[in-house]
């Protein structure tokens, strides 16, 4: 298969995946689970088909519809995006096989609606990671948003359909009200909106000031992407199944809106650009706010889902800031965060999900000697939580030291400082919920009362993802060497 069918088929599979979850309905959910299981699998082979066939080396960019002269919905191969469409589609397998496990085990209903639609955030997922210009990633980022609405509203509480209005008013609202200024204004500058290596506005004549300004537009407009103050969108989706909290912090939603920000920086503006005109300064301090201010709200959170959501708030500004830093460091420092935090925060949620699971409790209080009688579980949220922290042997750390790194390298000592007091803040609010479940006094006899580990493909999933962040260690230099060549200029 040529790499532009691959690419192709990597949406056309998810896509026809969702049909067939609403041509079965509730009826034969046994195949309709399966079918979507195989569209998952055959989509994740396709991205690995183009892997094995280029090997991450940037393609031409192929036109599918012309809107307008230079607005064209075109793909193409870049390490980057590449990276990102193999979290996407490989992660989708993991989280279908538990969003199975947790549905049936939650007795949730309307599941044929919920896998349709996660089928179709896939498709924009991977529409965004193989975008060729900027007109297209808005395109695809605009359908995810609209296709993970049904997902946050699943449950049709009030709650839930209040979560998801904010959900959607914040992401739309920055999205037109911030970003589609941005890109006209850098159409009507440049007269493209093609990712090119290097940037394409360096050459413009724009003055550092409106270089800034036009930072913010994007920055701000990218609100998946979960800046202070357009963060609220991410705690308010939390009353969404856990398996949707997993979509949104590690699959899609959030990694595309972090995704979309390197992008920019990389292509748009261009790393050296934005050294030059010191254009990014104020987004760094910001992202140091972010990151900082995220963590000590995380630490006050009892539900267990709202710690998480906000520990992502944080955990996202890492990738902005090592953008805002321009240096090749920085950007390949933010590429490996998008991989280890994945792998690390889909741990979590879905660790906090078997726990929903098997005893219904969602408050971290009510946790207490839980890790007892779920030792599988909590090894696993241990696992995923020292990777967050940055601790080796696991892949969180490699990403972090390569951001403290860009910083030192340009002098910003207080960034540095950041980055240390976020990680002892992450073992504040992440590690207690261990320490709790396996050493506090179980006062509620859990044992007891008969909880157990939840499903097997409850807790198989997070063991598995576990394991990828200990791998993740290894192979990290792998995945530096794959990200290389977005920081070249040809």
């Amino acid at each position: 298969m040529d790499t532009n069918t691959a690419i192709i088929a990597s949406m056309v599979i998810p896509l026809l995946a969702c049909v067939s979850n609403l041509l079965h309905g509730e009826a034969r959910p046994g195949l309709r689970d399966g079918i979507t299981l195989l569209a998952a699998m055959a989509t994740f082979g396709c991205v690995l088909s183009i892997l094995m066939g280029n090997g991450g080396t940037p393609t031409e960019a192929f036109t599918l519809l012309t809107v307008m002269p230079g607005l064209e919905i075109a793909f193409s191969v870049e390490p980057l995006g590449l990276l990102f469409a193999l979290i996407a589609s490989g992660l989708w397998v993991v989280v279908h096989l538990y969003a199975i496990g947790y549905m049936r085990g939650n007795n949730e209903d309307n599941h044929a609606r919920f896998f349709a639609a996660f089928c179709f955030s896939i498709v924009a997922t991977l529409g965004i990671a193989f975008s060729a210009n900027m007109f297209s990633l808005f395109i695809f980022y605009e359908m995810l948003t609209l296709a993970t609405y049904p997902l946050v509203a699943h449950k049709g509480t009030e709650e839930a359909k209040q979560g998801a209005r904010v959900y959607v008013g914040i992401l739309l609202g920055t999205s037109i009200g911030f970003q589609l200024v941005a890109i006209i204004w850098t159409y009507v500058i440049a007269g493209t909106l093609d990712f090119t290596p290097g940037g394409i506005l360096a050459d413009k004549g724009m003055s550092a000031g409106l270089v800034a300004v036009l930072l913010g537009l994007y920055a701000f407009g990218i609100g998946k992407a979960a800046l202070m103050p357009f963060h609220k969108w991410l705690p308010s989706a939390m009353v969404a199944p856990t398996p949707v909290s997993a979509l949104l912090h590690a699959v899609a939603v959030v990694k595309a809106g972090v995704f979309t920000i390197l992008k920019v920086g990389i292509y748009i503006f261009g790393i050296d650009f934005l050294a030059e005109t010191s254009a990014s300064q104020w987004l760094m301090w910001l992202a140091a706010f972010s990151i900082l201010s995220a963590s000590m709200v995380a630490m006050t959170k009892d539900n267990l889902k709202a710690r998480l959501a906000y520990s992502t708030v944080s955990q996202l500004s890492y990738i902005t800031l090592g953008m805002a830093l321009a240096t090749s460091m920085g950007v390949i420092g933010g590429g490996l965060h998008i991989v280890m935090h994945a792998f690390g925060k889909i741990t979590l949620f879905m660790c906090a999900g078997a726990i929903y699971v098997a005893t219904h409790k969602t408050e971290i209080k009510q946790m207490t000697g839980l890790g007892r009688v779920m030792p599988v579980t909590y090894i696993a949220f241990l696992v995923g939580s020292l990777s967050i922290i940055g601790l080796p042997p696991l892949g969180g750390s490699w990403s972090k030291w390569n951001l403290m790194i860009a910083a030192a390298d340009t002098q910003q000592l207080f960034m540095i400082a950041a980055l240390i007091i976020s990680s002892l803040l992450n073992v504040a609010y992440l590690l207690p919920i261990v320490a709790k479940g396996f050493f506090l006094t179980d006062e509620t006899n859990n044992a007891d009362a008969g909880i157990r580990e939840a499903p097997f493909w409850c807790v198989a999933p997070p063991v598995f993802t576990a394991l990828g962040c200990i791998l993740l260690f290894i192979y990290a230099g792998e995945i530096q060497a794959f990200l290389m060549p977005i920081t070249e200029v040809r």
